[in-house]
């Protein structure tokens, strides 16, 4: 980052492919939409080019750009409501174990829906601790607030996932 405040553009370069891909990954389980996670994590980059000579230290590089990602990520869905295309349905598995894919398929579909239609902090707190594996104290960091905070969010957040999808998912889970 030295550098890269610095207005070394090699070093910009290297950092946005060290970090890119997973920022867009992150936005697009956060956003339930490929395109506008592509601009979320573009956005995020040109901030971190743009902020660079103010950034410090305090915190990891990381959790510097991955609080930025889901900064975005929360005011992109204050922003407006978007409409899913990608709901036009999958093509048939004709494999002997087609079925069975189809039903995974359905549940991760409702559970990904469910998610989505979380509150905006719940779903963050959900989607980097489950399907980033961040812990309870990286995630209080991004999202600027208490580990316990983070804790009756996933908590809140996992009771209305139970009450959306029934027995879709166990208790333990």
């Amino acid at each position: 980052m030295a550098r890269v405040a610095r207005g070394d553009q090699p070093a910009f370069r290297a950092l946005a492919r060290r970090h890119l891909p997973a920022m867009v990954g992150l936005a697009r389980r956060v956003l339930g939409n490929t395109a506008d996670a592509e601009d979320v994590a573009q956005e995020a980059m040109l901030r971190v080019w743009t902020h660079a000579p103010r950034w410090q230290p305090v915190a990891a590089f990381k959790t510097w750009l991955t609080r930025i990602v889901v900064n975005l990520c929360l005011d992109r869905k204050r922003r407006a409501a978007w409409v899913d295309l990608e709901e036009a349905g999958d093509l048939v598995d004709r494999t002997p174990d087609a079925v069975e894919r189809m039903e995974t398929n359905e549940r991760e579909r409702q559970l990904q829906s469910a998610i989505e239609k979380l509150p905006d902090r719940q779903r963050a707190a959900i989607v980097l601790t489950y399907s980033e594996g961040m812990s309870n104290a990286q995630v209080a960091d991004i999202l600027d607030t208490s580990v316990s905070a983070v804790e009756t969010l996933l908590i809140r957040g996992k009771q209305n996932l139970r009450r959306a999808l029934g027995g879709l998912i166990d208790e333990e889970g």
